[in-house]
């Protein structure tokens, strides 16, 4: 490891507590390691797939502890208040004199790792972040330059030889228990390249085969000849959309999605690699609570060429593009390394204004330090400044418009002409309203455009909703939906939209907590034509938006319902179903109208409840700043059972007919166990166990011995009234404590739930569907 030379500044190291949470104290290096304080520190492994080996180093002499032993690759302690990634970079600088860009490092897992050396002097209690640098050949040795003062020497060692000095407590090596959780590195890397290939490729059949190719039309004869031009832009615009959606999921994702595309015809497994990929749009699974299914040796090759010391006859390291087995979950909003400590404590410092940027929508958060650092290696290594000044705060503010610039100039000069092509008034101003703010950064006036859109062509497209963000649950994903309007069934809707203040006066809610300024909400039925961006995994059938609470709180909100979608899902996933999990006396209650009409009232109910609230300290707040990463999922639960509630408001006030009592019960019962596939990662999947595991609690849903369900309807009516009344007031209060214990209780996969998927994975009943559009597919490029 680094450490500070007699006549440098003391290194100070950032105190942890025995979880790993930063203490806000921070100490000597000498005394942390004389108290046995735990602290953060990185190991990064060099690792060469062709020989499958490990470069090793031999510690100098003169360290303080196992001084001459044959060590990781590079290690060296986080000063205080520096990230892990920018030390990891900088350690292998500093030791080997390589100098490597961010997308080499593959973060493996942390280690704790707790000893006493040198007669009880050396106490170390340190959490190492493990990183992996994956090598397509070996660097040459003569390429490396030593930091005499750590390093005395390097050479390659097979992981299996070097696995097995180690469990033999061979002395010229720093002991790792192999056994234990240092063992995974040895167990990573024998996964990774002994796994056989026709188990691979039927794992991802198997994985494919849970989603079903449907093919949407629409009929485009109502658009006028401008709108179908413009159509056609706003296609394009929308696959311009799409690769900002890539970029925001993970920094290497895009290059990730070139290599597998172009090697999708090599062979069998990598054809299936790309079909899997391109339903996820990244390397993460959504039906798997986001497990990798491809990991960083099939990710794509990059070269480097002058990343050290040059050697006659070596090009440079070819390395492989690197992306965490773990789906971040900050995404690429913010610095991989960042945790909700560090963000906190910027936040607290900045001004009120800045607070509320911060965790705004539009924009994301970056290091100075690794912006520095970039910066540097995209001059030449020669001219980097490893010793620059760090700052107070490491953390700062770039908008979406400077962000994704390139991106987004070019989707908006493409809606511009779309616009200028449109006979829609309406569109027009949608269109380029949208343009303006892609460059502007404020969204507010394009989506109030966007809500009082009145066209056949309907088009959404801008950040949205913050699904990706399960950090925080702040920042907002790029995504469009292009469709044609469906006249008929938008004027049979509007039963809805013109009730929602009658609904928000009789929630099951306090009366205190209830809006008297609850504004209609308009509702377009589509059919879809095509979709980019934020639509990966299962599909949505409807959304509500805008999400940003000042045009909630000043307009209200608008949904779009996806008819092609719906009955797609319904044809396709939701019948079938029933037939396996519904008992046979309750199976026909099953049917599209009441599958189709509790979605209206799920889209309805995300526009009343709480939404902007005042604290218990008279503080003004929202919902979604109090309840951070919990928030999607309770408010998608909340949208859901207080939708089934409003259903049977609206029969009791004979706005409905009394004969949809027991249909919208028995295919809500249904619906849960679709959306329950979706995976307890995904917001709508936690929602929805919550939901049906209260419910069956409750009574209201019951299981038989012949492992199928149905409703008790003496009891759902009062189970589904108690649940919209614990989740409305959370809302109402902000109480992120009581959301996190009720989620904790109820968002399980409880042996009921397991159950009936295993039954459904048994009759292979399609998880969801992958939709294919034939329109957009005859567009040119």
């Amino acid at each position: 490891m680094a450490e500070a030379s007699a006549h440098s500044e003391i290194e100070y190291l950032d105190v942890l507590t025995r979880t790993g949470e930063k203490t806000g104290i921070c100490k000597p290096r000498g005394d942390v390691h004389r108290d046995g304080d735990y602290h953060r520190a990185v190991h990064v492994w060099i690792f060469s797939e062709s020989t499958q080996e490990l470069l090793l180093q031999k510690r100098a002499d003169c360290k303080d502890s196992w001084p001459g032993q044959w060590d990781v690759s590079s290690a060296g302690h986080i000063s205080a208040g520096d990230s892990s990634l920018v030390s990891a970079q900088r350690e292998l600088e500093e030791e080997l004199g390589i100098v490597l860009p961010k997308d080499t490092f593959e973060l493996l897992f942390i280690f704790l790792q707790e000893c006493v050396i040198n007669d009880g002097n050396f106490i170390n209690n340190e959490f190492n972040d493990v990183y992996l640098v994956t090598t397509l050949d070996p660097i040459p040795l003569e390429a490396f330059t030593l930091q005499e003062s750590e390093v005395s020497a390097v050479k390659y060692l097979s992981y299996d030889e070097y696995r097995s000095f180690l469990a033999k407590e061979d002395p010229e090596y720093v002991p790792y228990d192999v056994n234990g959780q240092y063992g995974q590195l040895f167990d990573i890397v024998a996964q990774r390249y002994n796994q056989k290939t026709m188990d691979r490729s039927l794992a991802l059949q198997k994985k494919i085969r849970r989603y079903a190719s449907v093919p949407l039309n629409a009929e485009l004869s109502g658009l006028s000849n401008g709108d179908r031009e413009a159509l056609l832009l706003v296609i394009k615009a929308a696959k311009v959309i799409d690769e900002i959606f890539y970029l925001q999921v993970w920094y290497n994702n895009p290059a990730l999605r070139d290599w597998l595309k172009e090697h999708a015809a090599s062979s069998e497994l990598d054809k299936l690699k790309w079909i899997y990929y391109s339903i996820n749009k990244s390397p993460w699974s959504c039906l798997d609570e986001n497990e990798a299914f491809l990991t960083t040796a099939d990710s794509t090759v990059r070269l480097l060429s002058k990343p050290a010391k040059q050697v006659n006859g070596w090009k440079g390291i070819e390395y492989k593009a690197a992306f965490p087995m773990q789906k971040p979950p900050g995404a690429n909003f913010y610095p991989p390394d960042m945790d909700k400590k560090e963000f906190d404590l910027w936040k607290s410092s900045l001004s009120k204004d800045e607070k509320e940027e911060a965790t705004g929508f539009f924009n994301v958060i970056k290091r100075k330090s690794q912006f520095s650092l970039d910066k540097a290696l995209s001059i030449s290594s020669d001219e980097s400044n490893s010793n620059a000044v760090k700052p107070v705060h490491d953390l700062f503010i770039v908008p979406y418009s400077q962000e994704y610039r390139a991106l987004l100039t070019e989707a908006a000069e493409l809606l511009h002409k779309a616009g200028n092509f449109t006979s829609s008034p309406s569109l027009r101003k949608l269109l380029q309203s949208k343009a303006e703010a892609f460059l502007s950064n404020d969204y507010y006036d394009s989506d109030i455009a966007w809500m009082e859109l009145d066209s056949k062509l309907d088009v959404t497209i801008g950040p949205y909703e913050t699904y990706e963000d399960t950090l925080f649950g702040y920042k907002a994903t790029f995504e469009a939906f292009i469709g044609i309007r469906d006249d008929e069934a938008t004027a049979q809707l509007k039963l809805f939209g013109d009730n929602l203040q009658v609904l928000e006066q009789n929630l099951p809610l306090d009366t205190i907590y209830k809006s008297q300024d609850v504004i209609a909400a308009p509702i377009r039925v589509i059919q879809l034509v095509y979709n980019a961006g934020d639509v990966k995994g299962p599909q949505t059938v409807a959304f509500n938006l805008p999400n940003d609470e000042r045009i909630v709180k000043d307009r209200g909100t608008s949904m779009v319902m996806l008819k092609n979608v719906s009955e797609a899902k319904f044809e396709h996933i939701l019948q079938p179903i029933a037939a396996g999990c519904i008992s046979g006396k309750q199976r026909g209650l099953v049917d599209f109208d009441s599958f189709f009409t509790h979605t209206i009232c799920h889209e309805c109910c995300h526009g009343i409840g709480p939404h902007t609230i005042t604290l218990p300290n008279g503080q003004k707040s929202t919902v979604r700043l109090e309840l951070q990463e919990l928030h999607s999922a309770l408010e998608e639960a909340k949208a859901d059972i207080v939708g089934l509630w409003a259903l049977k408001f609206f029969i009791d006030q004979d706005l409905l007919p009394k004969d949809l009592v027991k249909s919208m019960y028995v295919s809500f019962l249904a619906g849960c166990f679709r959306s329950v596939r979706f995976g307890l990662e995904e917001a709508h999947g936690k929602g929805q166990a919550l939901q049906f595991n209260w419910l069956f609690e409750k009574g209201a849903f019951v299981l038989h011995h012949d492992e199928t369900f149905s409703v008790d309807f003496t009891k759902v009516e009062d189970a589904v009234e108690s649940l919209s009344r614990e989740i409305l007031t959370i809302q109402a209060k902000g109480d992120k404590p009581t959301a996190r214990s009720l989620m904790d209780r109820y968002c399980k996969m409880t042996d009921p739930l397991k159950a009936a998927l295993q039954r459904l994975e048994n009759n292979q009943v399609p998880v969801d569907i992958v939709p294919m559009f034939p329109i957009a597919d005859l567009i040119r490029e």
